[in-house]
């Protein structure tokens, strides 16, 4: 069996004012925490690329944890961290087999309606086994409320590719919060999109 990865897959309300006197609100247990980026969801998409009648579908529960992971150079971590899972599915129907992989979230950053993320893999059926410790990058685009049709992107197929030293071309690696634009048009289910800026650091606020 040959399976080739390329082809897988709060605003706070103002007190009114009376007799002249403006009324100014106390944080209470009740007053809305700061809102957290975040994209989730499930859906299949298509290659307009490759048509064929293969499966894809890529699964989405990624949470922003801003300067919660420390790095070399960035001892408070940085405002696109994130924690959080990404699989993957990819039914093959020329062998009626389905490949599977799993990833930990580890970057995320939004706009309105679109999310940027990357996934270290974790887990990996045996026919892609030799994914597992690779980033990959992705991207959401949630269809605005349905207005439009939702898209995903990924790091692999047809993008990312990169040339060595000798000039040969080959696969890249995906950086961090690194991805195309969502190219592949959902097909069923969907995705959410939760926007917030990147906070600066805790002890800049």
């Amino acid at each position: 069996m040959k399976v080739q990865i390329r082809h897988a897959i709060a605003v706070p309300v103002l007190a009114g004012a009376a007799a002249m006197t403006l009324t100014v609100p106390t944080a209470t247990a009740s007053t809305p925490q700061p809102a957290t980026a975040s994209v989730t969801g499930s859906a299949q998409v298509r290659l307009t690329y490759w048509p064929d009648d293969d499966v894809r579908t890529f699964t989405f529960d990624a949470r922003a944890t801003p300067y919660s992971s420390p790095k070399p150079g960035a001892p408070a971590g940085l405002p696109t961290d994130a924690k959080g899972t990404v699989k993957i599915s990819h039914w093959v129907a020329d062998e009626n087999v389905a490949v599977r992989m799993e990833g930990r979230v580890d970057c995320l950053v939004t706009s309105p309606g679109v999310a940027t993320l990357t996934a270290v893999v974790t887990k990996a059926d045996e026919p892609v086994a030799d994914q597992i410790g690779t980033r990959l990058g992705l991207s959401v685009y949630d269809g605005r409320g349905g207005r439009d049709k939702a898209r995903v992107g990924f790091s692999w197929s047809v993008v990312n590719a990169d040339q060595n030293k000798a000039g040969e071309w080959g696969p890249g690696r995906a950086g961090t919060c690194m991805a195309p634009a969502p190219y592949a048009p959902v097909t069923k289910g969907g995705y959410t999109v939760r926007h917030v800026d990147l906070p600066p650091e805790p002890a800049a606020r």
